[in-house]
């Protein structure tokens, strides 16, 4: 395949990443379907668990490929069926953390014979000791509260005063609500934030982002606004449509132009 850098294919992930180089991503985010029923405008939500499982172990299988020893996944689920696909990726890689994402939805009713989901779960796997981890990228700054209480002579010009903490392995970052103005007309839309946090940290400047089910096109913008290349793949030719205007809402020093989107065949 050529002219593939920077591309939204519009086609089934499993056969499109199979056209795709060996060994050319830096970063793998994946957001797939969690079997839930949802409405994604096909039935690639619904399947029996057993073939739900078995499908994930062949897209999982065919996206490794494309990724570099150095490279990275991130893996969006739900407590579900994040057990057995940890489990399937553990024998793959090596799991560095799991990331629980608190959606930061409001109390308002829910089930009354068990306790309410409001997260999501986030596997991050590295292919080998020496995968590329960006931690200054992502610190989180303190406060000038916090930097006042750390006044002694001891702590003047530490760098991890001044450059911010690591960030935890709860993310606190509100859902993309009705209103919000990320907000694209996709059912499970992820925020900016929490895609630019993975793409800052675990992938290099100037690096490859691979995403298999691009949705909304979160990452792709993601990619773009920091300075990454991505190729991703959405099978519904509408969310495809999203994606592109998406990415040519960019400003000019995204490289907007740039990107194509293929439509399906």
């Amino acid at each position: 395949m050529d002219n593939w850098r920077n591309r939204v294919f519009c086609e089934d992930a499993v056969k499109g990443i199979a056209r795709l180089p060996d060994g050319v991503a830096d970063l793998i985010i994946a957001d797939p379907p969690y079997n839930l029923g949802k409405d994604y405008g096909n039935d690639s939500d619904r399947m029996e668990s057993a073939a739900y499982l078995e499908w994930t172990a062949a897209w999982v299988d065919a996206a490794l490929k494309k990724l570099k020893p150095s490279g990275s996944l991130y893996i969006f689920l739900t407590w579900r069926y994040s057990p057995e696909v940890f489990v399937m990726l553990k024998q793959r890689m090596t799991m560095m953390n799991e990331i629980i994402w608190d959606r930061r939805v409001p109390s308002m009713g829910g089930s009354t014979r068990r306790y309410s989901s409001v997260h999501d779960t986030v596997g991050f796997f590295v292919n080998a000791r020496d995968y590329y981890f960006d931690i200054d990228a992502v610190r989180v700054p303190y406060d000038a509260e916090t930097k006042k209480a750390r006044s002694r002579s001891i702590f003047v010009g530490a760098k991890w005063l001044e450059m911010g903490y690591n960030p935890k392995d709860v993310w606190s970052v509100s859902r993309l609500h009705r209103e919000h103005r990320e907000r694209a007309d996709h059912p499970t839309q992820k925020p900016l934030e929490i895609i630019e946090r993975m793409v800052k940290a675990s992938c290099p400047p100037g690096g490859l982002v691979l995403d298999p089910f691009l949705g909304s096109g979160t990452t792709a913008v993601a990619a773009r606004r920091c300075n990454r290349d991505f190729v991703g793949f959405e099978l519904n030719p509408d969310y495809c449509k999203l994606i592109e205007q998406r990415l040519a809402a960019l400003q000019p020093e995204a490289d907007a132009a740039a990107t194509v989107s293929t439509p399906c065949p």
